[in-house]
Protein backbone atom coordinates (compact mmCIF):
# COMPACT_ATOMS: atom_id res chain seq x y z
CA UNK A 1 0.00 0.00 0.00
CA UNK A 2 1.11 3.57 -0.64
CA UNK A 3 1.45 5.92 2.34
CA UNK A 4 -0.10 8.69 0.21
CA UNK A 5 -3.78 9.50 0.46
CA UNK A 6 -4.37 9.54 -3.30
CA UNK A 7 -3.34 6.54 -5.41
CA UNK A 8 -1.85 7.27 -8.85
CA UNK A 9 -0.60 3.85 -10.03
CA UNK A 10 -1.99 0.41 -9.21
CA UNK A 11 -0.58 -2.85 -10.54
CA UNK A 12 -2.44 -6.08 -9.81
CA UNK A 13 -1.18 -9.62 -10.50
CA UNK A 14 1.03 -8.14 -13.21
CA UNK A 15 2.93 -10.69 -15.27
CA UNK A 16 4.97 -10.18 -18.42
CA UNK A 17 6.37 -13.13 -20.35
CA UNK A 18 8.45 -12.84 -23.52
CA UNK A 19 8.85 -15.61 -26.06
CA UNK A 20 12.51 -16.12 -26.94
CA UNK A 21 14.40 -18.71 -29.03
CA UNK A 22 15.51 -20.25 -25.72
CA UNK A 23 11.93 -20.46 -24.47
CA UNK A 24 9.55 -18.28 -22.47
CA UNK A 25 11.15 -15.66 -20.25
CA UNK A 26 9.20 -14.20 -17.32
CA UNK A 27 10.30 -10.55 -16.96
CA UNK A 28 7.66 -9.81 -14.30
CA UNK A 29 5.93 -12.30 -12.00
CA UNK A 30 2.63 -11.53 -10.28
CA UNK A 31 3.60 -7.98 -9.28
CA UNK A 32 1.36 -6.10 -6.84
CA UNK A 33 2.21 -2.43 -6.36
CA UNK A 34 0.56 0.90 -5.53
CA UNK A 35 2.19 4.31 -5.91
CA UNK A 36 0.66 7.51 -4.60
CA UNK A 37 0.12 10.86 -6.32
CA UNK A 38 3.21 12.98 -5.73
CA UNK A 39 5.28 10.04 -4.51
CA UNK A 40 8.93 9.68 -5.56
CA UNK A 41 9.75 5.98 -5.96
CA UNK A 42 13.00 4.28 -6.96
CA UNK A 43 12.95 0.83 -8.56
CA UNK A 44 16.30 -0.82 -7.85
CA UNK A 45 17.81 -4.06 -9.06
CA UNK A 46 20.47 -5.63 -11.25
CA UNK A 47 20.37 -5.59 -15.04
CA UNK A 48 17.67 -7.97 -16.22
CA UNK A 49 15.79 -7.81 -12.92
CA UNK A 50 12.65 -6.35 -14.53
CA UNK A 51 13.08 -2.65 -13.64
CA UNK A 52 12.67 -1.30 -17.17
CA UNK A 53 9.83 -3.69 -17.95
CA UNK A 54 8.02 -2.44 -14.86
CA UNK A 55 8.39 1.19 -15.99
CA UNK A 56 7.22 0.27 -19.49
CA UNK A 57 4.06 -1.25 -18.03
CA UNK A 58 3.32 1.86 -15.97
CA UNK A 59 3.80 4.10 -18.99
CA UNK A 60 1.89 2.02 -21.51
CA UNK A 61 4.96 1.34 -23.64
CA UNK A 62 4.44 -2.38 -23.19
CA UNK A 63 1.42 -4.50 -22.26
CA UNK A 64 1.12 -7.18 -19.59
CA UNK A 65 0.71 -10.85 -20.43
CA UNK A 66 -1.79 -10.93 -17.57
CA UNK A 67 -2.91 -8.69 -14.76
CA UNK A 68 -3.91 -5.03 -14.77
CA UNK A 69 -2.36 -1.56 -14.88
CA UNK A 70 -4.34 1.43 -13.60
CA UNK A 71 -3.07 5.00 -13.74
CA UNK A 72 -5.22 7.69 -12.12
CA UNK A 73 -8.07 5.18 -12.05
CA UNK A 74 -7.81 4.40 -15.79
CA UNK A 75 -7.24 0.78 -16.84
CA UNK A 76 -4.63 1.48 -19.50
CA UNK A 77 -3.96 -2.20 -20.24
CA UNK A 78 -7.37 -2.26 -21.96
CA UNK A 79 -6.49 0.49 -24.46
CA UNK A 80 -5.96 -0.19 -28.14
CA UNK A 81 -2.66 1.10 -29.52
CA UNK A 82 -3.96 4.38 -30.99
CA UNK A 83 -5.76 5.22 -27.75
CA UNK A 84 -2.70 4.20 -25.74
CA UNK A 85 -0.41 6.51 -27.74
CA UNK A 86 -2.77 9.45 -27.21
CA UNK A 87 -3.09 8.75 -23.49
CA UNK A 88 0.66 8.31 -23.08
CA UNK A 89 1.47 11.60 -24.76
CA UNK A 90 -0.83 13.56 -22.47
CA UNK A 91 -0.34 11.78 -19.16
CA UNK A 92 3.20 10.42 -18.92
CA UNK A 93 6.61 12.03 -19.33
CA UNK A 94 9.61 9.82 -20.09
CA UNK A 95 13.28 10.41 -19.28
CA UNK A 96 15.98 8.05 -20.55
CA UNK A 97 19.62 7.32 -19.75
CA UNK A 98 20.88 8.58 -23.12
CA UNK A 99 18.56 11.59 -23.27
CA UNK A 100 17.09 10.80 -26.75
CA UNK A 101 16.95 14.43 -27.81
CA UNK A 102 16.54 14.80 -31.57
CA UNK A 103 19.96 16.01 -32.80
CA UNK A 104 18.69 18.25 -35.63
CA UNK A 105 16.28 20.21 -33.41
CA UNK A 106 17.26 22.93 -30.97
CA UNK A 107 16.75 22.33 -27.26
CA UNK A 108 13.58 24.45 -27.21
CA UNK A 109 12.24 22.64 -30.29
CA UNK A 110 12.84 19.31 -28.56
CA UNK A 111 10.80 20.50 -25.57
CA UNK A 112 8.03 21.78 -27.85
CA UNK A 113 7.78 18.45 -29.70
CA UNK A 114 5.38 16.70 -27.26
CA UNK A 115 3.12 19.77 -27.38
CA UNK A 116 3.16 19.64 -31.18
CA UNK A 117 2.24 15.95 -31.21
CA UNK A 118 -0.58 16.21 -28.68
CA UNK A 119 -1.81 19.75 -29.46
CA UNK A 120 -1.96 20.42 -25.74
CA UNK A 121 -1.20 24.14 -26.00
CA UNK A 122 -1.93 26.78 -28.65
CA UNK A 123 0.91 27.10 -31.17
CA UNK A 124 1.71 30.65 -30.08
CA UNK A 125 2.17 29.56 -26.46
CA UNK A 126 4.42 26.54 -27.00
CA UNK A 127 7.81 28.26 -27.22
CA UNK A 128 7.03 30.39 -24.18
CA UNK A 129 6.13 27.26 -22.21
CA UNK A 130 9.28 25.49 -23.44
CA UNK A 131 11.46 28.39 -22.30
CA UNK A 132 9.73 28.39 -18.93
CA UNK A 133 10.41 24.68 -18.45
CA UNK A 134 14.03 25.06 -19.54
CA UNK A 135 14.39 27.87 -17.05
CA UNK A 136 12.92 25.64 -14.34
CA UNK A 137 15.65 23.03 -14.92
CA UNK A 138 18.39 25.64 -15.33
CA UNK A 139 19.24 25.48 -19.04
CA UNK A 140 17.14 28.26 -20.58
CA UNK A 141 20.30 29.95 -21.86
CA UNK A 142 20.83 26.96 -24.17
CA UNK A 143 17.33 27.06 -25.67
CA UNK A 144 18.48 27.75 -29.23
CA UNK A 145 21.47 25.40 -29.25
CA UNK A 146 21.58 21.89 -30.66
CA UNK A 147 21.89 18.99 -28.19
CA UNK A 148 25.49 18.32 -29.31
CA UNK A 149 26.50 21.73 -27.97
CA UNK A 150 25.44 20.82 -24.40
CA UNK A 151 27.11 18.67 -21.77
CA UNK A 152 25.53 15.37 -20.71
CA UNK A 153 24.06 16.92 -17.59
CA UNK A 154 22.61 19.83 -19.55
CA UNK A 155 21.09 17.44 -22.08
CA UNK A 156 19.47 15.43 -19.28
CA UNK A 157 18.03 18.62 -17.81
CA UNK A 158 16.58 19.45 -21.23
CA UNK A 159 15.16 15.92 -21.45
CA UNK A 160 13.46 16.45 -18.09
CA UNK A 161 11.97 19.71 -19.38
CA UNK A 162 10.67 17.82 -22.41
CA UNK A 163 9.13 15.17 -20.14
CA UNK A 164 7.19 17.95 -18.40
CA UNK A 165 6.03 19.59 -21.63
CA UNK A 166 2.40 18.43 -21.47
CA UNK A 167 2.08 18.71 -17.70
CA UNK A 168 1.94 14.95 -17.08
CA UNK A 169 0.74 13.50 -13.79
CA UNK A 170 3.45 10.82 -13.98
CA UNK A 171 7.14 11.01 -14.93
CA UNK A 172 9.02 7.75 -15.52
CA UNK A 173 12.81 7.76 -15.74
CA UNK A 174 14.91 4.77 -16.78
CA UNK A 175 18.46 5.04 -15.39
CA UNK A 176 18.36 8.85 -15.77
CA UNK A 177 21.72 9.30 -14.01
CA UNK A 178 23.47 6.30 -15.53
CA UNK A 179 25.40 8.42 -18.04
CA UNK A 180 26.26 11.28 -15.67
CA UNK A 181 29.03 11.99 -13.18
CA UNK A 182 28.21 11.83 -9.47
CA UNK A 183 27.87 15.59 -8.98
CA UNK A 184 25.51 15.99 -11.95
CA UNK A 185 23.58 12.90 -10.85
CA UNK A 186 22.90 14.54 -7.51
CA UNK A 187 21.61 17.68 -9.25
CA UNK A 188 19.32 15.66 -11.54
CA UNK A 189 17.90 13.66 -8.64
CA UNK A 190 17.22 16.92 -6.82
CA UNK A 191 15.16 18.05 -9.82
CA UNK A 192 13.07 14.86 -9.58
CA UNK A 193 12.62 15.47 -5.85
CA UNK A 194 11.39 18.98 -6.59
CA UNK A 195 8.93 17.65 -9.19
CA UNK A 196 7.50 15.13 -6.72
CA UNK A 197 7.23 17.79 -4.03
CA UNK A 198 5.18 19.83 -6.53
CA UNK A 199 2.71 16.97 -6.99
CA UNK A 200 4.09 14.96 -9.92
CA UNK A 201 4.40 11.21 -9.37
CA UNK A 202 8.00 10.24 -10.19
CA UNK A 203 9.23 6.67 -10.65
CA UNK A 204 12.83 5.98 -11.58
CA UNK A 205 14.77 2.81 -12.31
CA UNK A 206 18.26 3.30 -10.95
CA UNK A 207 21.51 1.76 -9.75
CA UNK A 208 22.18 4.68 -7.40
CA UNK A 209 23.18 3.20 -4.02
CA UNK A 210 22.35 6.25 -1.92
CA UNK A 211 18.92 6.83 -3.44
CA UNK A 212 17.02 6.14 -0.19
CA UNK A 213 17.97 9.53 1.25
CA UNK A 214 16.06 11.43 -1.44
CA UNK A 215 13.15 9.19 -2.53
CA UNK A 216 9.98 8.33 -0.62
CA UNK A 217 10.33 4.60 -1.29
CA UNK A 218 12.97 2.26 -2.65
CA UNK A 219 11.62 -0.98 -4.15
CA UNK A 220 14.02 -3.86 -4.79
CA UNK A 221 13.34 -6.09 -7.82
CA UNK A 222 14.99 -9.41 -8.71
CA UNK A 223 14.01 -11.94 -11.37
CA UNK A 224 10.77 -10.05 -12.00
CA UNK A 225 9.65 -10.21 -8.37
CA UNK A 226 9.29 -7.33 -5.92
CA UNK A 227 11.46 -8.29 -2.95
CA UNK A 228 11.46 -5.37 -0.55
CA UNK A 229 9.97 -1.90 -0.18
CA UNK A 230 11.94 0.52 1.98
CA UNK A 231 10.34 3.77 3.10
CA UNK A 232 12.54 6.84 2.75
CA UNK A 233 12.73 9.93 4.92
CA UNK A 234 10.37 12.00 2.74
CA UNK A 235 7.53 9.48 2.99
CA UNK A 236 7.91 9.26 6.76
CA UNK A 237 7.55 13.02 6.93
CA UNK A 238 4.38 12.87 4.80
CA UNK A 239 2.73 10.46 7.26
CA UNK A 240 3.66 12.46 10.35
Amino acid sequence: MTPYSVRMIKLQHLTKTYCTPAGDYAALRDVELEIGAGEFVAIAGKSGSGKSTLLNMMGGIDRPSSGSVEVAGTAIHEFRENKMAEWRGRNVGFVFQFFQLLPTLTISENVMLPMDFCHTFPVKERRKRALGLLDRVGVARHADKLPSELSGGEQQRAAIARALANGPAVVLADEPTGNLDSSTSTEVLALFREMASSGTTVVIATHERDIACIVDRRIEVADGILLTSTTGKSAREVRQ
